[in-house]
């Protein structure tokens, strides 16, 4: 089992639709209301909240994890065929981002709101 950390609050145009995403990326239903939902993965927890008139093109909304193998986990997320392209919606980063010196290497992904993920390497994570 892969550890990592989450804080997010994100809006959703859909909760069937975000819930149905992101059961797919691993995650279970904690708790699901009218005007919340809580999402599960080994201990990483994000919150969504309604928002029906949500234009993903004009969605800023961002989260980070942090995970001891990014690897891994873009792996399993490839392997379920979301998209790779820059345009696309979903979307998962093909490649990990490899920066030099002390930055962290990540990989992206864009949720069905356009949400960005940055998964970034944790070497702290056990």
């Amino acid at each position: 089992m892969t550890y990592g950390r989450i804080t997010a609050n994100l809006p959703s145009h859909d909760l069937d639709g975000t819930e149905a995403f992101y059961r797919r990326l691993g995650f279970d239903t904690v708790y699901r209301g009218d005007v919340w939902m809580n999402l599960d993965r080994a201990g990483m927890e994000v919150e969504f909240f309604p928002h029906p008139d949500l234009n993903p093109l004009d969605s800023w909304f961002s989260a980070s994890v942090r995970l001891g193998d990014i690897y891994a986990v873009q792996a399993e997320w490839l392997a379920l065929g979301l998209a790779t392209d820059g345009s696309a919606l979903p979307r998962v980063g093909a490649a990990p981002f490899e920066p030099g010196g002390d930055a962290q290497r990540m990989f992206v992904t864009v949720d069905p709101d356009w949400s960005l993920w940055r998964v970034l390497d944790d070497k702290d994570a056990t």
